[in-house]
């Protein structure tokens, strides 16, 4: 790529960049709003993913494991279908992928939630599927 078209091309990159940063909590365009949800919904992905990989690291070699990624598996179903019923009154709108991300962003909290419980199992509690640390 010539130096050129190298200069010719940034502020297209800046641009670009500074569309990433959107201002969700002024946001007043669904289109904004729709990409904020979707941030949202990614960051309690995430912090579902942490930690349920904490769990199944306790969980190595462990016969539970198995039912673990069976219940996540099953769970994820559930999310997806829940969350298409809830957001399907506006299903085709533009506010759809705001409302059904939403709902998966509410779920996923839910479900962050009470994964956590289970890393807080003390030593001998019967109850509880997970060891303690």
């Amino acid at each position: 790529m010539s130096p050129r078209l190298l200069l010719a091309l940034t502020p297209f990159l800046f641009t670009s960049v500074a569309h990433a940063a959107v201002d969700c909590a002024n946001a007043s365009d669904q289109a904004t709003m729709n990409q904020c949800a979707g941030q949202e919904n990614k960051a309690a992905d995430k912090e579902l993913n942490t930690v349920y990989q904490q769990i199944t690291a306790r969980l190595k070699g462990e016969p539970s494991k198995k039912l673990l990624v069976s219940a996540q598996r099953a769970w994820i179903g559930f999310r997806d279908a829940e969350c298409e019923f809830s957001a399907s009154g506006v299903k085709g709108g533009s506010i759809y992928p705001m409302i059904y991300s939403s709902c998966v962003t509410r779920v996923t909290k839910d479900r962050t939630e009470a994964l956590k419980q289970y890393l807080k199992c003390e030593e001998g509690d019967m109850s509880c599927p997970v060891p303690g640390a």
